[in-house]
């Protein structure tokens, strides 16, 4: 965690992922804290790129990319593979995700797709990469649950996660 981070600045990141909005009076009502100072803090949240964007979220589905497909990757063991494979699965339209793992499976990828026509040509870039031995890739049926950006804080309760930075919640 960054460590320029007090607990006003906590609340107001939890203020802005439950309510899903970055709107100064909304925050002031949610937290209390002075709108002026919620304006302050913004800007050097923005400043210090804790808030990267203005949290203009899409559905998915609704411009047709409800198609999520997870894939793992088993590549070929070498010095810097796991930069020089992982930029090149970065690259493969529709993936949007990249996780580099520890254990069996070498990479973590999920990407969110149009038709079944563009998993199959997923396949066939994976498939491209010479350093690539094997993969296995799952469609998600439903999502049950996901969370991205400040909304990832909605998983947390604001008391322990104040205590696990060693932040006081001066609210309590």
């Amino acid at each position: 965690m960054n460590n320029t981070l007090d607990e006003r600045d906590v609340k107001i990141l939890f203020a802005i992922a439950d309510r899903e909005t970055d709107n100064t009076e909304v925050i002031h009502e949610e937290t209390g804290i002075p709108k002026s100072t919620v304006h302050y803090r913004l800007q050097n949240l923005k400043e210090a790129g804790i808030i990267t964007n203005d949290l203009y979220e899409l559905d998915l589905d609704e411009v047709g990319l409800g198609l999520t497909v997870i894939s793992e990757v088993w590549a070929e063991f070498d010095e810097g593979y796991h930069e020089r494979v992982g930029e090149q699965l970065a690259d493969i339209e529709g993936i949007n995700q990249v996780y580099f793992t520890m254990g069996d499976t070498d990479f973590i990828l999920i990407g969110r797709l149009t038709s079944r026509d563009m998993v199959e040509r997923l396949v066939e870039d994976y498939e491209s990469i010479d350093e690539i031995n094997r993969t296995s890739s799952k469609f998600v049926i439903s999502t049950i649950k996901t969370s991205e950006g400040i909304g990832t804080l909605r998983d947390y309760d604001r008391a322990s996660f104040l205590e696990a930075h060693g932040l006081a919640d001066e609210t309590e």
